[in-house]
C-alpha cells in the first residue's frame, strides 16, 4: 500500500476467485464490518476500505486536499477504484451501507465491468421532506454548532430505536475520528444525493442488485420499494425488527442472505 491510496487490508482466501468489497457510510469506517469479516473471509477473498478522512484514509485527506477542496460521488467512486487498480483486483462485488450505497451505485456508473453484483445495505435513494429539512437545518448551523451535535442528531433520528443503541454508539464512536472540516465536505454531498439518484432510477445497470433493508427504517424504506419497482435487475429483502444499520443490528441474518446473493453470481 503506497501513501496515494485509501488505507485498505485484505483477507485471501485460499480457493476463491470471488473478491468481496466493503463500503462503510459518511462518519463510519470499516471497522463498522467487524460482524462480517468472518462470515465473508470464509467464502470469498474480502477488501475493507477507509473512505478518505475516515478511519485510517485520515491523512490521504490531507494529501488530496489541494487537488480537490471539495468533495463529489465520482472523486470518492475513484479512489476505491485506485485501489482496486493497485490490487491487480479486475472487478468485485460490492457490499455498501447507507451513503456507501450510492458511492457503490456511483462507482458502477463509471466503470460498470468492476463491478460484478451490489448488496446495499440501508441504502440511500432519496431522501424525503423530513430527511430534507434535517439537512438543509444542519446545512444553515454546520458552521456554528460542533459537527457531533449535529451528527449524534442525525444518528438519532436515523436509528431512533433502543434496539439500535449499538449502531449509534458504534457510528459516534468512528465519526469522533473526522475534524470539522472533513464533516462539512461530506456533508455537502448530501446536496447531491436526489438529483444523482433520479438518474439512477432512470437509468438501471444490467448488475445484479440486492437491497437489504431493515424493517423499521423508517427514513429510507418506501424510496428503496419505489426503486425496486421499477427495476428489473434488483430485488429487496426486508429483516424482521431491525433498523437502519442492518449489518449490525441483524448480522447473522445479514450475513446469510448477502453471501447467498454473491455465491449465486
Amino acid at each position: 500500500m503506497t501513501t496515494s491510496l485509501l488505507y485498505h487490508r485484505t483477507y485471501e482466501h485460499k480457493s476463491s476467485s470471488k473478491w468481496v468489497v466493503f463500503v462503510h457510510g459518511a462518519g463510519g469506517s470499516s471497522t463498522t464490518w467487524f460482524k462480517q469479516i468472518s462470515a465473508f473471509r470464509k467464502n470469498f477473498n474480502v477488501l475493507l476500505i477507509d473512505l478518505r478522512g475516515h478511519g485510517r484514509s485520515n491523512h490521504f485527506s490531507q494529501l488530496k486536499e489541494f487537488i480537490n477542496k471539495q468533495y463529489s460521488f465520482k472523486v470518492v467512486s475513484q479512489d476505491i477504484l485506485d485501489v482496486l487498480d493497485h490490487l491487480n483486483i479486475k472487478s468485485a462485488h460490492f457490499v455498501g451501507m447507507s451513503l456507501g450505497t450510492i458511492i457503490i451505485r456511483n462507482l458502477a456508473e463509471i466503470a460498470q465491468d468492476r463491478v460484478s453484483s451490489m448488496v446495499l445495505a440501508g441504502a440511500i435513494t432519496r431522501f424525503n421532506f423530513r430527511s430534507q429539512f434535517l439537512i438543509k437545518m444542519g446545512d444553515m448551523t454546520k458552521n456554528i454548532m460542533p459537527y457531533m451535535w449535529l451528527y449524534k442528531l442525525f444518528s438519532y433520528v436515523v436509528m431512533p430505536q433502543k434496539s439500535q443503541k449499538e449502531s449509534r454508539h458504534i457510528f459516534t464512536r468512528e465519526a469522533k475520528k473526522l475534524c470539522q472540516k472533513e464533516f462539512k465536505r461530506w456533508f455537502k454531498l448530501a446536496a447531491d444525493v436526489n438529483p444523482l439518484m433520479r438518474y439512477f432510477k432512470d437509468k438501471e445497470l444490467a448488475i445484479p442488485t440486492l437491497y437489504v433493508m431493515g424493517a423499521n427504517d423508517h427514513l429510507f424504506m418506501k424510496p428503496v420499494e419505489e426503486m425496486v419497482a421499477v427495476h428489473e435487475h434488483s430485488q429487496l429483502l426486508q429483516i424482521p425488527e431491525c433498523g437502519h444499520v442492518c449489518n449490525i443490528d441483524k448480522p447473522k441474518e445479514f450475513n446469510k442472505h448477502a453471501i447467498e446473493f454473491i455465491a449465486a453470481q
